[in-house]
C-alpha cells in the first residue's frame, strides 16, 4: 500500500470516527498530494506518485508548520501554535524518523573516507542519501565540522 492510500484510508477513517481535526490535516495532504501529481503530469511525467514524492510533499507540509509555529509562539499566539503543532504531529506520523546527529556524522565520514572532501561534493551526495531523513541545516552544519 503506498502512502497515498494510506492517507486515503486515514481520511476515510477520520471521518468515520467523528475526528475534525486529523480529517482536515488528511484533506488538506490529500489536496497536496493532487496538487503533485497535477504538476507532474503538465512536465509529461507519469502522474503517479511514488512514495517520495508523497514523503517530499509531506516533509514541504511539515516545513510550514515549524516556520508558522516559530512565528506564532514569537506573536505571544499560542492558541495557533498549539494549533500548528497538532497539525506537525499528525503530518509526522506519515514521514520516517529524523535521523540523529550521530548518524548524520557516520554517513558524512562514510563519503569523505570514499573520496570526497570539499563542502560542494560532500553536501551534495550526503543529501542524496539522506534524502527525506534529515534537514538539509543539520547536514549542512556537519560537513563543515567535518571539513575544519
Amino acid at each position: 500500500m503506498t502512502l497515498h492510500e494510506k492517507i486515503i484510508d486515514a481520511a476515510k477513517d477520520a471521518q468515520k470516527a467523528g475526528d475534525e481535526g486529523r480529517l482536515a490535516t488528511l484533506r488538506l495532504l490529500l489536496s497536496e498530494l493532487h496538487n503533485r501529481e497535477i504538476e507532474k503530469r503538465t512536465k509529461g511525467e507519469p502522474p503517479a506518485l511514488t512514495d517520495d514524492d508523497a514523503r517530499a510533499v509531506f516533509q514541504k507540509e511539515a516545513k510550514k508548520r515549524e516556520e508558522a509555529i516559530a512565528l506564532f509562539e514569537k506573536g505571544g499566539r499560542q492558541d495557533l501554535a498549539e494549533k500548528e503543532k497538532k497539525e506537525l504531529d499528525r503530518i509526522r506520523e506519515y514521514l520516517p524518523p529524523p535521523m540523529s546527529r550521530g548518524e548524520i556524522e557516520a554517513v558524512v565520514r562514510g563519503l569523505k573516507d570514499e573520496g570526497l572532501s570539499d563542502f560542494q561534493s560532500l553536501i551534495k551526495e550526503a543529501m542524496k542519501r539522506l534524502k527525506g531523513r534529515a534537514s538539509g541545516q543539520l547536514v549542512s552544519d556537519v560537513v563543515k565540522e567535518a571539513l575544519r
